[in-house]
């Protein structure tokens, strides 16, 4: 072999072994992918996604922790036209109680054919939060989210504090009233029963909520 084309395989071979460290690094990014990549992603066939669901304690939390805890995630509806029905959240095996962005109980979240719901934080279209959950902060706990039809579909969360990334979406101290009906996150006033829900714009990317793909 002559010796530029010694040199030539010797650039070819340098070259295939930086690409795929490339492709590796952009495709591990949270910017690139818009998802913190601990943060756990689960779904239902090809009809529903959920990303980022983290279980967020107050802020300060270390440690094993019992108290209260909000859910927050991505949920995304990738059906073509059948809307998705969210009733119920479990951490650990105690229900989350769900309301709406105004605070208000209600019994359901309804995310229409194409669109996605951001759930948690002060942006979020509804919130969920567990009175008294008993987690390891820093740690995982299983999380489960029950639908009407699409049926039920668990995942183990991240447990984090309300700090950093998660700050603002911790659980909310203000209680809340008795469930009204059916989330309604676009609407001005109170969800009144049979009320539907509109999906919430994707969060910018590198927050825990960012849009599910």
């Amino acid at each position: 072999m002559s010796r530029s084309l010694r040199r030539g395989a010797a650039a070819a071979l340098v070259l295939a072994a930086i690409v795929p460290l490339s492709a590796c690094a952009a495709g591990n990014d949270a910017d690139t992918l818009q998802i913190k990549p601990d943060n756990a992603a689960t779904s239902i066939d090809n009809s529903v996604k959920l990303n980022n669901i983290v279980v967020v304690a107050p802020e300060g939390s270390a440690g094993e922790y019992t108290g209260p805890v909000a859910v927050t995630a991505n949920i995304a509806n990738v059906a073509p036209k059948d809307d998705l029905v969210l009733t119920g959240i479990k951490v650990g095996g105690t229900s989350a109680t769900l309301t709406d962005e105004n605070g208000a109980q209600v019994s359901q979240i309804v995310i229409h054919a194409g669109e996605s719901v951001l759930l948690g934080g002060k942006g979020g279209a509804a919130n969920a939060q567990v009175s008294n959950a008993k987690v390891s902060v820093g740690g995982y706990t299983p999380t489960t989210f029950t639908f009407k039809s699409a049926g039920e579909v668990s995942a183990n969360a991240n447990v984090q504090p309300a700090a950093g990334y998660y700050q603002g979406f911790g659980p909310q101290t203000k209680s809340s009233a008795s469930p009204t009906g059916t989330a309604s996150p676009a609407a001005t006033s109170s969800p009144t029963a049979g009320a539907t829900a509109s999906g919430s714009p994707s969060a910018p990317a590198g927050s825990p909520s960012a849009s599910a793909h």
